[in-house]
This record gives C-alpha cells, structure tokens and sequence, in this order.
C-alpha cells in the first residue's frame, strides 16, 4: 500500500462507538455524541510505528452544546507482517503505560503536593491485534505545538524536557517503593529490540545504522578510531542491551525515545517555552536514568550547544528528581548527588551514540524525504536502507546542518576517552 492508501485503512479502525467511549471517559457519562469527523495534521515522516491523526467531535452535555478534538494513535497498517506481533507489543506497552501506570504514578505525585506528570490524558484504548487504537487529549488545544526536530533545542527547551524526565523518573521509583509489584511486567523489562520473545529481532536494523556511520565516517575521512569503535560497538549490540535491562540501583521506568519529535512544548507570551509534554512512551522500559539523557541529549541537541552547558543541563535534572523524591517521602539514598549522576550519564554516553547513529538521518531530513518503513513490503527493507544510506552520505556535502551534528558526537567522545584517540 501507499501512503494514502494505508492512510484510508488506518482511518477505517476509529469507529464511532470508540468516540463516544473516549467522550463519556472525558466529559462524563451523559455526554451525547452529535457528530464527529477525521482530521489529519501529521505529514508523511511523522509517523513510524503508528498513524496518528485526530477526530474532532461535536457533543450535548446537560442541555449544552459542545465541541472537542481527540489525538488518535491507530495500528500503521503496514505490509511488513514480520512486524506485526512487535507492532502488538507496542501498542500494549503504550497502552497499559497510560491506563495503569500513569494513574498510579499521578496519584502519588499529587499526595507529594507535587503536581502530575507532563503527559497527556488517554480516554481510551482497544488491543485487538491489527486494530490496534488509543484515544488521548488533545494537546493542541492547549497551545502545545512541535519544536522543529532537524533544530538542535536550545537550553531552554532542553531544561524543560529534563525536568519532565526527572519527574518520570522519580514517580516510578516512588510508585515502586508503594507498590512493588507495579514495574515487573516483562514488556518493561525486556532488552531493546527484543519487545516479544520468539519475535523478529530489530536488531540488524540498529546494525545497518551503524555501518551507514562507519561509511559516513570513512568518507569524511580522519575519523579511524572512531570507525574501530562503532565497529566493536556493532559486534556487542546484543549485549550491551542485555546488560542495560540488569537491575541496577540507578534503574528507572525510563521514556525510552526521549527525543524533541516526542515532546511538546507550550509557550508564554515573549515566545519563552513554558512548559513541556512528553509524548509516545512505546519504548518505556526500566533500566538506568541515563538512558533518557543520553538519548535526548545526544539526538536533539548540537554539539555547541550541549558541551559547553553539560553541567548545567545534569544539575537541572538533578535538582528537579531530588525535589520530588523528597516531596514524596524518600530517604537520603534515594537522591542523586551531582558525581552520581554524570558518573552515570558517562556510563551510558554508549547509548547516547548508538541512537543518534540510529535516528540522525531521519532527525535531519526534510520532511518531504523521509521514506517511511510502511510504504515498502519486506522485500523492499534492503532497498530502503540503501536509499536511506545514499541520502545520509548525500548530506553530508549538501545538508550544512548533518556533518557538524554528526561529527559533534564522536568528537565529544573521544576527548572524554570513550573513543580511543
């Protein structure tokens, strides 16, 4: 199928009587729904492991007339059936995140005084393999809107979405603490790329990721420690991410995707970001806070930016997970110090690196380029990779935002000595 075609498909999934459950979940049960209709605002490239869209719906409440938008997550309808037990798996990870996990954790930062985490409200999900829908708030309508994902963030922004990090972070540790038994399904606590056991393995596509690095590396050329590195990384994939999942005294429910394509920002006045929200949490799994820095602060800001301001940006995560840990009760161990947490961040500086390799490509291309998985059948992922491997070499020379984002990397790394000079 193509893209509107699959479109079409995904469309046919949101059913009326799924609306009027999200709209008695949100507004009550005497809600009446009057009418409703499909709204796309997601481009081509927006959408990888599923089509998001919106449904705007007029309703009666008391007498009342009213008017209301939905986001709609839907099964991609892709021909990758390869992929459909992962795609299952996905949508039942995000899903429970946002039915049990989320309410729970709320309900312990609100008897911290502490507020509710930054993410939106679902209003309904359905689990039926290949019809897979979550029904969630509208954020939009609250003036919360994208940042520009090929634009590195800038301090500000990037403040805001490690505060939010920092939030999570803290309320499932202190949900654990109550309730134990909370963060022990196996969804969360299986190793990256390995969501359904007896399932495909993502992993070679994390590995065609990399030798598209190491080919970007040799052809700019002065870059051959970096090249021996990423190649030893590419041998050890499987367990480096094995060991990621080992429980740890750092581990936490992490985002897991934590970069700027999965978070909104919302803005006062003078254009200053106020207020973040995070977005998309299919990838939450638990294993050490880092992962989250790591991955945001290596994938959606430029080197220029996140060097010279790395202590700063540590100690604004810092500050915001000890202030809830300790507004809901935690003794001293469970509060970072400063030489924890950057000892911690090094640690995992691996995963920071490996993900951008991964996403670097599709952060920076114009969103007219981007070649989704969906639109191609099994036989044409080799394919895919190719072109996507032509256009990240193409940008080298013609994309003044990729070498400098890219390079950044490796060259922060190897004067920390993760990379042997």
């Amino acid at each position: 199928m193509n893209y509107c075609e699959r479109t079409r498909v995904c469309h046919s999934l949101i059913t009326e009587e799924a609306v009027k459950e999200a709209l008695r979940a949100d507004k009550g049960s005497g809600a009446q729904l009057v009418s409703w209709k499909i709204k796309d605002f997601t481009r081509k490239g927006d959408n990888y492991v599923a089509l998001v869209t919106s449904v705007e719906a007029e309703y009666t409440l008391g007498g009342a007339g009213g008017q209301v938008s939905y986001v709609i997550k839907a099964n991609p309808c892709h021909d990758a059936k390869s992929y459909e037990n992962v795609t299952h798996a996905i949508f039942l990870k995000e899903a429970d995140f946002y039915t049990n996990l989320l309410p729970h954790m709320n309900s312990v930062l609100q008897a911290a005084n502490v507020g509710v985490l930054d993410m939106p409200l679902c209003y309904y999900s359905r689990m039926e393999r290949k019809k897979e829908l979550i029904i969630l708030e509208d954020l939009r309508t609250r003036g919360f809107k994208m940042f520009d994902r090929r634009k590195g963030l800038d301090i500000a922004h990037a403040k805001l979405a490690l505060k939010g990090l920092a939030k999570l972070h803290a309320a499932s540790l202190l949900l654990q603490e109550r309730k134990p038994e909370s963060l022990k399904a196996k969804l969360l606590n299986r190793p990256w790329g390995n969501l359904v056991e007896g399932s495909t393995n993502v992993l070679p596509i994390l590995e065609r990721t990399l030798d598209t690095s190491i080919i970007i590396l040799s052809k700019i050329g002065g870059y051959e420690s970096s090249i021996v590195w990423v190649k030893n990384v590419k041998a050890k994939l499987q367990e480096i991410f094995e060991n990621d999942v080992k429980s740890t005294k750092y581990h936490v429910l992490c985002h897991g995707d934590a970069w700027n394509n999965n978070m909104l920002f919302r803005y006062s006045d003078d254009a200053s970001p106020a207020e973040v929200m995070l977005l998309d949490l299919q990838a939450c799994r638990r294993v050490s806070f880092a992962n989250d820095l790591n991955f945001l602060l290596y994938t959606s800001l430029t080197g220029d930016v996140r060097k010279p301001n790395l202590d700063a940006l540590l100690e604004t995560y810092r500050g915001r997970f000890n202030a809830v840990m300790e507004a809901g009760g935690a003794e001293g161990e469970g509060r970072l110090s400063e030489a924890e947490v950057l000892q911690e961040f090094r640690s995992k500086n691996v995963i920071g690196a490996i993900f951008t390799m991964m996403i670097i490509c599709v952060i920076l291309l114009e969103p007219q380029d981007v070649e989704e998985l969906s639109d191609h059948k099994d036989k044409d992922i080799d394919e895919l990779f190719m072109e996507l491997r032509k256009k990240a070499l193409d940008m080298i020379d013609t994309n003044p935002l990729m070498r400098p984002r890219f390079l950044a990397v490796f060259d922060e790394f190897i004067e920390t000595g993760l990379i042997p000079a």
